[in-house]
Formats: C-alpha cells, structure tokens, sequence
C-alpha cells in the first residue's frame, strides 16, 4: 500500500521500504560500547559521506523544485495504430529529446512515451451545490523509458495520485514530485525509477471540482417547469475540455476505452456513452450507475449527462435503440418527435450508403436549454442545443425544419466520421467537419428528396458563402499548421465545414459515386477505431480510381487545394488564332488585389492548382455535353466543339469545382442574352452560379460594375428559386455597401422594379414566394409592407395568429419596423409566454428590427443579462441590429463597451466569437470607420485576431470599393431607371 499525504504532495515522503526499515532501539549504556578506533574512522567516513550525497541530492531537488515551480496543460496527438503513432512521433521530433534535460509539460504536444488503453472513471456528483469528485484508474503502456507521467488537467484539485506496475515487480511506485502546469493544463508526475518500454503500467487519481456554469467541460444548465427551475449537468469535451471533468491524456491520437460509473441522488437520471450495465442504490436515497466498456475512442467523445428529463423512443430494425431526452413538457407535446423520427431513418442510411454498421448498442439525443454549439456528435450520447432538435409542426416554418434537419443529419454522420474514424491532429479537423457538412445535403436529400439539396442549395449555403470567406488575403489553406492551444479553437471555422464539404463535392462529381463510396467504405474499414490522416483517405481515393483503370493520383491534386489557401478564377476565352480553341488560364482570387502587391511573401508564391474544369458550348437553342479538361498550368489552350459567332462557353458545369469562371466581355453578353431570351437552356444551378460570379468578379474589379446588374435582369422571367436566392444575397451585400450614400433610393428603386414585375406571378414554390416577398418588404414595396401590418394588426386585436409559419418572421419584422411601440412590447410578451422553441426565436429576431433606438438599446441589454435568451441566440440579437440600417452603429457601439464581457463568456468558443465579429462589422464603409476598427483592435484584439484581421480587409475592401466604384455604379443604374 502507498503512502499519499501531505508529505507527498512536498516531495518529501519516504517510500515503503525505507519506512519499513526504521526500527526504534534501546538504548545502550556507555559500559557496553566497545571503542574500536578504526570503525569509529569508518563510520565517520561513512557520515560525511552520506553528508555530502545529502547535500547534492537537496540542490538536485531544489532545482528541480525551481523547474516546476517556474512551470505550473499540453495539447495533441500520439498514437493508437503503430502506423500513427510513428506518424505522431516523426510530427514531433522535438518531443523525444524531453528525457534529456527537457521539460516535456512546456510543449504543446504531449510527449509520445506513454500510451492509454483503458480508462475507469467513477464520478459522484453533487448538484445541490454543482460540485463533482472522481477516481480514474489509467491503464497505459509505457512506449519510451521514461520516469514522467504527464497527462492534462484543468480546473481540477488532485487529492490522491497512485502509481502502479504490472511487471514482474509488481506494487505502488514510488512518487518523487507531482505538480500543475497550468501555461500547458498539464500534470506531471515524476517517479523515483524509469518505466520501462511494452511494460503496462496503471495510475490511480482521486480529484474534486466545481461543475462549472461556463458551458464547457462539466456544466450546468436550467429550466422551468411549471414555475420551478431544475438544473441539469451536462458534458462538452470537444475540442480540449475533457482535462475540465477528468485526468486523462486529452488529445484525440490518444484512444482508449472507458467505464464511466455515475452516483448521484436518485431524483435524477444519468446518461453516458453506452447502456446502463448495472445500477446499484444506496440507503441515502442515492444511485450508481455503471455503465458498459465502450469502444476504443478519443477523450473528447466521452460524455454524461445528469438530469430530470424524460424520453421518446425508437428501434431500428438492427435492434439499435434510439432515445430523445428533453424537458418533460417538450417530450410531452411531441417536440422530439420528428428528430427522433428522422433519426431512425438516417443510421440505416449511413450504414447502407458506408456498408460500415452503427458501432455501438444505442443512441441518445439529448436537448439542453443552453450549449456552446449548435450540437455535439459525442459517441452514442449526441447532445443538441433545444432549437436545434424540437419542433413544433403547428408554428414552424420551412426554413426552421430544414435547418433543424440538417443539424441532425451532421451529427449523425459523425458517428462514422468524428467517432469511429478520427483525425490524428486537429490540423485535419476539416476531414470529420467537412464530410458532416457536406453530407447534410446528401442525408437530406435521402430524406426530402424533393427539396433538392446537394444541386440546389449547396451552392447558395456552402459554395458561395465560403468563397466570399476564401477570396480574402486573410484566408487560411484548409489543412492549417497548430502551434499553440488557442489554435486548435480557431480550426473549427467556415472553412474547415464549408470548404471541406465543397472540395469533397468536388471529389466525388470527378470520381463518380460507386467509386467515390467504395473509397469511403475501404477508408472507413481500414481506420474504423482509429485515427487517420488526409493523406489516408486520398490514398483509398486513388486505389478505388486505379482498380477501374483509372490513374489519377488524388494526393497530388488535392494537395494543392488543402495545403494552398484561397482558390482559382478560370479565365475562358475563344482563341482567335486557332479554330475551335480556347485559351484558359488560371490565377489565385482575392477580392483586394492590392494585398499581392502589400503582401509579396505571401502572394509570391506560385499558387497553382490542378483544376479538373468541366466546359461546355451554346447557342440560343442547344448546350453540348460537358468535357472535362484537367487545367494544370498558368495557361493552357484546349480544342473544345464547333463554335460560331454566336456561340458562348460555359464552364463549371453545375458548379461542382470550387472555384469561379470569367470570360471575355463578348462571351458575358451572350450568357447575357441567352438568359433573356431563353434561360432554361442553361440549367438552374449554372444559372445561380452565373449570377454568384459575376457578382463577385465585378466587385473584385475583374469585370465592369454595369454587368452584374445587366444580368439579373433577366430575373423577371425566373421562376426557380435558386437564382433568385444567389441574386438577393448579392443584392444585401450591395445594400450594406450603399445604404448611407445619398443615391441610395436609385438603388432601392432599381430592386422595387425588379421584384414588382415578378410579384404577381404565380410562384412554384413557397420558398420562392418566400425570397420575393422578402426582398419586396427589405426593400420597401408597399404593398407588402400594407399586408404586413394588416396581419399583425388581426393577430393583436383577435389574439389569434394566423399568419402562415414560412413568412412569419417577415411579417414580425416588418410590421416592428414600421408600427408602434405597443407592437414591439406586444412581440417582447409573445417572446416570453410562447413555449415553442422555433416562434420564439422567430419572435426575438422580430424585436432587431425596430427603428426605436431606445427600444433596439433595450433589447440589447436584456439579451446579455437575461436567462430567457439563449447563449446563441445573443449573438444572434447583436447582428441582427446590425442589420438593421437604424441600429447598425448601435450594435457596434455596444460590441464595442461590451466587448469585455461578449470576450470572457464566448471567448474559448471562437467560432461564435467570430460570427459576432465579422456580423458587427461588415457594415462598416468608410475611412473613419476603418480606423476606429483598427484603434479598437490595437487594445482588444487579443485572442481573436484572425476574426478582426478578416474584419479589417473587408472593411478596407468596402472603403476601396467606394472609391473606384459607386460613381460608375450608379451611373449605369440612371441609365437602366430612365431607360
């Protein structure tokens, strides 16, 4: 048995043996002492002998205390396979010379010398006053001889730390100094003798904290229930919080299994992973519960859940049982029933379209009040925020079902992409993001496949909203390097799910679906349990191509577009000088194209991509079939079909390639024409895709200003959605550009006249009725401003809504923005009595849009310091006053007093701390504007500087804009007007 005690924790404790050997003695008389000189000179000797190694032993010892005293969490990733953990290894040379006089808990990566393979963690929780404490027993193997243990904690008290040894010499070992370094959230342990290579070696820690209000680690959260509040506590692990709840080796190389056992008092129920195995209970009315060994995974899918909710329930015919938690009353109305539904149709989907079978017994989805993200994929115990996975049929909209949907959709994807195969290191985050992103819309399309996802609106939602993100000189390549903690936070972005899911699009239109999932199915097979690289996948790409004779090496072509950031502008144009031929040639685009020349080490490279372009040809009657041409260098010149004068080109063919198409001015004024004349003959998709770069080209000064709006003239005759959704997302980024100039109503005018000649047309779907009628109410039709207050006028005076769920955030918004003050406080009591998750956030939005100073002020401050608003929802209340012409520099005035607080309480989820930062400040147009941005981000910057370095440059480009470009803008719209 070990000693462990406060002398321990001093490094000054004896070990077994030595304690063993202390013996007290009688004393002895003088008489008996016979003096013998020479042993008395030995022993003497031998006294200042032992004094002398004493002495060196304490200034070893001191020195040593220095060391971890100037000291006081490391982050990454080291092996499961044998094949990534040598990966690991040769990632991390610098780590294995920490035996040698080195600190291994100063590095960002956790030194490589040991292993985990099981963990045993017992917890008792306590929320009468939201503590925990906990034992884990770590079973690991020891790699490299080493005499340190260090694995991460944060926010943890250790109380007991216990070492043991399964060799042949089995017993406790003998402890030298344990300490927290808390720059790197590590604790190191140091022991008095080497562990030894494949020797198995156990620790044993006993510890206690708070379960923290903070959402993430072990938190806790609330609700009301018939007037009383009930608190719940729950896990978010992802990315480097599970050291918050346990000590564990928290880097996602560093799979293991685990045995989680819950006690806590019975009025609550508990949650983990997997199925309860066995539940024991005690006389003081409190309950364990132990729960079955899970699967080899990594820590940050580890999760529990301590709560008072009740459940729905489904099984899928494999025998998968799948449970939805939530508040009784929304269990209770039926709000989970549709995720629960959809659920149970998605894990049969997967399974066929990966032939890889659900890995574990069950499926839970739990719905909390409050969570740092929109969901969390943790293995078997999905966890989502309530307005992501309730709905309420009677009062929500289209548009609130379909996200939901999706949301869902991606989590459950994770269960192969995330949970059985993970990424080695967060530098390849993009490999579990981006294959969830993307299957969103081929999940949803299996469910609804009338709602056209993956050819339709991937391209509005995904294609187009990261290329306006990846078209800035701040942009970042896909696969990004991690130096230092706060790095990892910062992968989870835009460009690691959007972009991600757009190149794998890309991937999968090249190779063609069987192809496309055989590789998926080997890559899912080969790593299943285990961790894997970029690299990985694209070599199952390759092999899947090379079995059916075809030789493209994936890993050369999509290199260049995971390790370069930004993507290509194709330029096409008819070669005069060779018949049928084009000239193509490619070049990297970037909205400021001034930053090539500020930024020559950036931009000096050659940025070059292997662009796999597919082109066809037309007329006014006929599209010929797509070619694909692999487009390798600067310029290229390719014989393409018969073309006449009055031939156009048309590249990107349903926008599958990530990247944008430009041609000679000639070529865009018979798109042009084709389009007025007979649009159908190009598809939707290129349609959408057309309008989408001819936008950003001309705003990036590649094309004249006049012939984005010359395009969308044709817009009166469109009677599908899509481009009239890529058209008026084009149309609010330039009336965030315009909105304060003194012509801004020629512009106003030029949208009213584009949208009334379409209004009274029949439309084919609501979503388009639904886009019309909002660009008609942002822009100021009357008509639909005088339906909006005659609804809202109805539902007050008969306290019956009855305006239809898909328009009903338009109606709120505009009837508040141009009614009373009695309406907003009418719209804030609705906020606080409705019960259904969707009308509520449909209601909160509704109170952004008033044009009461006071009122927009107000609300504010109550989002900020109010329990009734959710975390997300906050940030979304600050942008959409943003949005609102009226409230634009509101919102940045109060992002900026608050900013301290928005920083502390959303500062470690980055991701939603960007989307404030960038929603705050796209507004911003002028050079007085741009250098208050940069003054406050001199003293503030701090954690999220790359959120404000993209801030800056869109700023500068709005200011640039204004400069080169609104005169020339606006003339032609006076033209087009008195035309």
């Amino acid at each position: 048995m070990g000693i462990e005690d406060a002398s321990m924790r001093n490094g000054r404790a004896l070990s077994d043996q030595w304690a063993d050997s202390v013996v007290v003695r009688p004393r002895t008389t003088e008489q008996h002492i016979t003096v013998n000189k020479r042993l008395v000179l030995g022993f003497a000797i031998s006294i200042l002998t032992l004094i002398i190694v004493t002495a060196i032993a304490i200034t070893l010892s001191v020195s040593f205390e220095r060391c971890a005293a100037e000291s006081s969490g490391a982050l990454a990733a080291n092996g499961s396979s044998n094949s990534k953990w040598k990966q690991s290894q040769n990632a991390n040379i610098s780590h294995r010379d920490s035996e040698d006089g080195q600190q291994p808990w100063r590095h960002l990566r956790l030194p490589a010398t040991l292993r985990p393979r099981h963990y045993d963690l017992r917890l008792s929780v306590y929320m009468e006053n939201f503590t925990f404490s906990g034992e884990v027993h770590i079973e690991f193997e020891c790699v490299h001889s080493t005499k340190l243990i260090v694995l991460h904690t944060d926010r943890l008290e250790v109380d007991k730390v216990l070492v043991y040894s399964d060799s042949k010499k089995a017993g406790v070992m003998r402890i030298q100094r344990r300490f927290h370094y808390q720059p790197k959230q590590v604790y190191v342990i140091a022991l008095h003798r080497e562990m030894k290579p494949l020797r198995t070696y156990k620790i044993n820690i006993t510890f206690h904290a708070h379960i923290e209000h903070e959402l993430l680690g072990f938190f806790r959260s609330s609700y009301v229930l018939n007037g009383e509040r009930r608190f719940l506590a729950v896990t978010q692990f992802s990315p480097t919080h599970a050291r918050k709840a346990f000590p564990c080796f928290d880097e996602p190389i560093y799979k293991a299994t685990f045995r989680v056992s819950l006690k806590h008092e019975s009025s609550y129920q508990s949650l983990s992973n997997m199925p309860v195995e066995a539940s024991t209970s005690d006389e003081d009315g409190w309950v364990t519960n132990h729960f079955s060994r899970t699967p080899r995974m990594s820590t940050y899918y580890l999760a529990w859940a301590v709560c008072n909710f009740t459940y729905r329930e489904a099984v899928t015919e494999s025998g998968v049982v799948i449970r939805l938690y939530a508040r009784p009353d929304a269990i209770q109305s039926g709000s989970g029933d549709y995720a629960l539904h959809i659920t149970k149709r998605l894990l049969q989907f997967y399974q066929d379209y990966f032939k890889v079978k659900y890995s574990l017994p069950k499926l839970d989805l739990l719905a909390v009040p409050k969570h740092p993200y929109a969901a969390m994929e943790n293995w078997g115990l999905s966890v989502f925020v309530e307005q992501k996975i309730l709905l309420d049929p009677d009062v929500s909209s289209f548009s609130y079902q379909m996200e939901l949907t999706m949301v869902v959709v991606h989590e459950i994807c994770h269960q192969w992409f995330g949970d059985l195969v993970t990424p080695v290191w967060w530098e390849d985050v993009w490999l579990k993001e981006g294959f969830a992103h993307y299957f969103e819309y081929i999940g949803t399309d299996f469910l609804f496949p009338k709602w056209n996802m993956e050819k339709q609106r991937f391209l509005t939602d995904v294609l187009h909203e990261v290329m306006l993100l990846d078209g800035l000189a701040s942009s970042h390549p896909i696969s990004q390097e991690v130096f230092q903690a706060t790095d990892i936070d910062r992968v989870f972005d835009w460009i690691a799910y959007k972009k991600g899911a757009a190149l794998i699009r890309m991937l999968a239109n090249v190779m063609g679906q069987p192809l496309f999932q055989r590789g998926l199915n080997d890559y899912l097979m080969t790593h299943m349990y285990g961790n894997a690289a970029r690299d990985d996948l694209w070599n199952k790409f390759s092999e899947a191509m090379q079995r059916e004779g075809k030789d493209i090496n994936i890993t050369q072509v999509m290199d260049r577009w995971t390790l370069q950031m930004g993507y290509p502008v194709v330029t096409i144009s008819k070669n005069d000088s060779l018949d049928n031929s084009v000239t193509i040639s490619q070049e990297h685009f970037v909205y400021d194209t001034d930053a090539k020349i500020q930024n020559p080490e950036l931009f000096n490279k050659s940025f070059q991509w292997q662009i796999p372009l597919t082109l066809a040809v037309g007329n006014s009657s006929h599209i010929s079939t797509e070619t694909i041409i692999w487009v390798s260098n600067k310029t290229e010149t390719h014989r393409v079909g018969h073309m006449g004068g009055e031939t156009w080109l048309l590249g990107n063919i349903n926008q599958t390639g990530y990247f944008r198409v430009n041609y000679d001015l000639h070529n865009w004024r018979l798109l042009i024409q084709q389009l007025m004349t007979n649009s159908t003959i190009i598809s939707v998709g290129n349609r959408a895709g057309l309008i989408d770069d001819v936008f950003n080209l001309a705003r990036a000064g590649y094309l004249p200003q006049n012939v984005p709006l010359q395009m969308i003239s044709y817009l009166s005759q469109e009677t599908e959605f899509l481009p009239w959704h890529a058209a008026s997302r084009a149309l609010y980024q330039l009336d965030k550009l315009l909105d304060r100039t003194e012509d801004h109503s020629l512009f106003s005018d030029y949208v009213l006249r584009l949208v009334g000649s379409f209004m009274q047309a029949a439309y084919q779907t609501e979503e388009l009725q639904r886009e019309v009628m909002m660009l008609a109410c942002s822009f100021g039709n009357k008509h639909c401003h005088r339906q909006a207050v005659s609804l809202i006028s109805d539902w007050i005076s008969s306290n019956k809504n009855r305006i239809p769920p898909n328009v009903r955030d338009i109606v709120y918004c505009t009837g508040v923005s141009l009614m009373d003050e009695d309406v907003w406080e009418f719209i804030w009591m609705k906020f606080h009595s409705s019960t259904a998750i969707s009308e509520k956030k449909v209601l909160l939005e509704a109170l952004t849009c008033s044009d009461n100073i006071f009122l927009l002020n107000r609300l504010l401050n109550l989002s900020l310091t109010s329990d009734l608003v959710p975390d997300q929802d906050v940030i979304d209340v600050i942008i959409h006053v943003g949005r609102n012409p009226l409230g634009r520099h509101l919102a940045w005035r109060y992002f900026c007093e608050k900013w301290d607080i928005l920083n502390s309480r959303y500062g470690e989820a980055l991701f939603m701390n960007s989307k404030l930062i960038s929603g705050v400040t796209e507004f911003l147009n002028t050079e007085a504007e741009l250098n208050e941005l940069k003054e406050f981000i001199l003293t503030n910057g701090g954690e999220s500087a790359p959120a404000f370095a993209r801030a800056v440059e869109i700023v500068q480009a709005n200011v640039k804009w204004h400069i080169l470009f609104q005169q020339q803008f606006y003339r032609w719209l006076r033209k087009a007007l008195d035309g």
